[in-house]
């Protein structure tokens, strides 16, 4: 019955011989996709790809500004340590019995907290370094610090930090805390 309607079509059509298809599929062999449309889903797949990750720039700024401020707080909690032990807070003039370095750098931060025993193993660097870095300044009287550092974007944490000046402070760096605008998020914090 089959060939019987191919003959028909076949003299209506002159010479066009169509393939029988049996349950929607063809009986001639698939090829697969064309260079073209290959190409064409290639284009759209990077499209949007680019658009993904544009979008997710922002983001990432704003994920790296929230691992500062954290790590600024663990480092908080490390002076806490040490003035707990000690009286006073790392840095300045004067030397005792807990300090064995006073910070004029970030690294000597490092070691005095490190060198306390005050179970304090690391203290991290800004992950943004060179082009950010962190901060911490100390009063003469040892008896108030602050942590600072530069944040990438606006941010909310930057209407709750200290703004507060830094006159009378020793400083591993130069930073404003009163910094609040667009290019220089500086985001400080004080006991």
């Amino acid at each position: 019955m089959v060939d019987a309607i191919i003959n028909t079509m076949t003299k209506h059509n002159k010479g066009f011989t169509p393939t029988p298809k049996f349950f929607g599929v063809s009986s001639r062999s698939e090829r697969g996709f064309t260079l073209i449309e290959i190409l064409v889903v290639v284009a759209i797949i990077g499209v949007l790809a680019s658009i993904v990750l544009v979008g997710l720039g922002g983001a990432r700024r704003q994920g790296g500004d929230a691992k500062r401020i954290a790590e600024l707080r663990q480092i908080q909690t490390g002076l806490e340590l040490y003035f707990t032990k000690c009286g006073y807070y790392p840095g300045g003039a004067s030397t005792g019995s807990c300090n064995t370095t006073d910070p004029a750098s970030w690294a000597d931060l490092q070691r005095t907290l490190i060198d306390a025993g005050i179970g304090v193993s690391t203290v991290p660097d800004d992950s943004a370094a060179p082009t950010k870095n962190y901060y911490y300044a100390v009063r003469s009287d040892r008896q108030a610090y602050v942590l600072g550092t530069k944040l990438s974007v606006d941010n909310a944490a930057l209407q709750s930090d200290y703004d507060g000046s830094l006159a009378g402070y020793a400083s591993t760096g130069s930073f404003d805390c009163a910094a609040d605008t667009a290019p220089n998020y500086t985001y400080c914090i004080a006991p």
